[in-house]
């Protein structure tokens, strides 16, 4: 294919793909030439009959691949968002194929010895010279060749089964709906949620990522939220021994690596550093979480008149704030449209802090008809890169909400960076997109990651933005979750979708109230999928285990088993974990909350959103990257090490 589109840079402004040229058919000869490019590529920096040098290696390597990772940017991109049944096929060919190309580079003899012989000259070289050596130690450079060929196959059917896994869970989305033919069991959901629902006479609820789905806390029919619970929890059964083999895979991977589990192996190159650091800042949380939330369930049994079941939690949590504090929070969803939310709230939170501005660009255009394209500015006029937003649910997309880059900045490639944020917003059949709060909160949350990427101001590529350790990557995206709610860039976005009134003051002091109940249901969520998330990964070689029981054993073992609350994710529809790049990981979130929380003090005590605030923060941690060290960067901002008490203050548990 002489016109295939990944065959050249885009001539489109910073090189954003031109989706309307690209067709499924090129993606395999993409991957195919790309993959060969890339290897010659590397054989021609390992076999270099010049002494090992930092440009000829490094800096060679970091040029390296451009077509491949041309393709792979948007290939991800389209499996993520808009999964047709022809990139599901694709899917399942490719992940092997890429897992075994990564695997000739990180295994590559030659090209090992040779990175051991570069010299750096100045610190962003050497922390690129550490990185590497870092990385190619922990993929298995130093490993015997009987070990490389094991390691090679443990990769090669890790990539398999988490492509299964992602494909059941997506599958589930649609296969496992709620589906109801009498709208009066649907009572609750406002008119427009069901006039988007509607499908042949049939009212069709897709399953979200998570276990609580958000109309458990809108349907007033108890039976109805039941089958809805039900059916989230039980979904993709098939998963369960998918996800008992990806462990068993990954222990016996981590074996080979020295490490006696893939927690330990996974968490030495993040900032936690060890797993008993993590245990400890998770074990610190669950007493105050369970007792809180143990308090709450008894609030909610009284207010219910009955003792609580999972599906009756989020319903009654509403009833209670509506009692203690007179809060509705479905009072808020009109004063929340979307566009408003991002014009008037994101867009204003990010040229308050940062001076920079937003320029709609409808002659550009994404990979389905949902996505917008703005270009961002500097104060003074220099374009900074472009955002995409792809906001609406659908059944080709995968739960949840995410940001990724389809071009990396870097100075030394001269590329300027293409960020896009997923949501899974239902979309209304007609009239404006109205948000909830939640909804509201992780959108900042997302151009929080966002602001990492555009931000970015590195020479390589491999430092790029959000390429910092994982359980560092959530704190600026949280950090930005709190100019949500911060009253002056509140009171400029929230308004009247009719009238254009301002959200009423005494809805916002309701709403700051009640936002300390619930709390504890919260944290013992989230605590309690990290926990399972550490459990499967804390497994030993040889470890016995029974799929069937182990989650609840997990959970029991750590104090964190509640009948009323389970997991935000079981272990058959954990994507985080069992099919991306967060094994033994979750902990990330409040690992990194800690800091946001830190921070968020360090914002007000030093007078808030203000462009001298903004301008520290982005130049401190935004535009570094992972060019120096994550907590080096923290404490330069703060002066010192982070501390819990801000956290337990956010969540209401101090």
């Amino acid at each position: 294919m002489t016109d295939n589109p990944f065959f050249a840079p885009s001539g489109l402004p910073h090189q954003l793909p031109d989706f309307a040229g690209i067709r499924e058919e090129h993606f395999l000869p993409a991957f195919t030439r790309g993959m060969a490019e890339h290897l010659a590529e590397i054989e021609a920096i390992a076999n270099n009959p010049e002494p090992a040098t930092f440009d000829n290696t490094l800096v060679a390597l970091e040029r390296s691949g451009r077509t491949l990772h041309r393709v792979e940017t948007v290939f991800r991109t389209l499996a993520g968002s808009d999964a047709t049944d022809g990139i599901r096929e694709i899917e399942k060919e490719i992940a092997p194929r890429a897992a075994n190309h990564r695997d000739a580079i990180s295994l590559h003899r030659a090209l090992w010895e040779r990175i051991k012989q570069v010299t750096a000259s100045d610190p962003e070289e050497a922390r690129l010279l550490e990185r590497y050596r870092t990385d190619f130690a922990n993929a298995g450079a130093d490993l015997t060749g009987d070990e490389q060929a094991r390691l090679r196959q443990l990769n090669e059917e890790l990539a398999g089964l988490a492509t299964d896994f992602a494909q059941n869970v997506l599958s589930a989305s649609s296969d496992s709906a709620l589906v109801v033919r009498d709208p009066a069991r649907l009572d609750g959901l406002d008119e427009a949620q069901i006039r988007a629902i509607e499908k042949d006479g049939e009212y069709v609820l897709p399953l979200l990522n998570f276990t609580m789905q958000p109309a458990l806390a809108q349907l007033t029919d108890r039976g109805t939220r039941e089958r809805l619970y039900t059916l989230s929890v039980e979904r993709a059964p098939a998963n369960l021994d998918l996800a008992a083999r990806i462990a068993e895979l990954r222990v016996e991977r981590a074996g080979l690596l020295g490490h006696p589990d893939h927690a330990s192996h996974k968490v030495s190159d993040q900032t936690a550093r060890t797993v008993e650091a993590v245990e400890e800042r998770l074990g610190q949380l669950v007493g105050p979480a369970v007792r809180n939330a143990l308090k709450e369930a008894e609030a909610l049994a009284e207010q219910a008149g009955h003792p609580i079941e999972p599906w009756d939690w989020s319903f009654y949590a509403e009833k209670v704030k509506k009692t203690r504090h007179d809060f509705d929070k479905s009072a808020l969803r009109p004063y929340f449209e979307l566009d408003r939310v991002y014009r008037d709230g994101v867009f204003h939170a990010a040229a308050r802090l940062y001076g920079i501005t937003f320029t709609e660009r409808s002659d550009l255009h994404g990979y389905h008809p949902d996505v917008r394209v703005w270009e961002v500015f500097e104060e003074d006029g220099t374009a900074l890169g472009l955002f995409l937003l792809d906001p609406y649910a659908r059944p080709t997309k995968r739960g949840g909400a995410w940001m990724h880059t389809l071009v990396d900045q870097s100075f030394l490639l001269d590329e300027r960076p293409v960020v896009v944020n997923n949501l899974n917003v239902t979309k209304p059949a007609s009239g404006p997109t109205l948000l909830t709060l939640d909804e509201v909160r992780t959108a900042f949350h997302e151009f929080g990651h966002t602001l990492h990427g555009l931000f970015s101001a590195v020479r390589f590529p491999r430092f790029s933005g959000t390429n910092v350790p994982r359980d560092f990557v959530e704190y600026p995206s949280q950090v930005n979750e709190m100019w949500a709610y911060q009253p002056e860039i509140l009171a400029n976005y929230a308004r009247h979708h009719e009238t254009g009134e301002p959200v009423p003051a005494e809805l916002v002091e309701r709403m700051t109230a009640a936002a300390r109940f619930n709390q504890g249901f919260a944290t013992v969520e989230y605590l309690a999928a990290a926990l399972l998330d550490w459990s499967w990964h804390r497994i030993g070689a040889g470890e016995a285990v029974e799929p069937a029981t182990f989650e609840e054993r997990a959970l029991e073992s750590w104090g964190v088993s509640l009948a009323q609350v389970r997991p935000r994710y079981r272990s058959t529809y954990f994507m985080h974990v069992f099919s991306n790049d967060y094994s033994a990981g979750y902990y990330s979130y409040v690992w990194s909350e800690a800091l946001a929380a830190d921070n968020e003090e360090w914002f007000a005590a030093n007078g808030g959103p203000t462009r001298e605030n903004g301008d520290r923060f982005r130049a401190g941690v935004l535009s570094v990257g992972g060019s120096v060290d994550a907590m080096g960067a923290f404490r330069g901002l703060l002066g010192r090490d982070p501390q819990m008490g801000p956290l337990l203050r956010r969540r209401g548990l101090e």
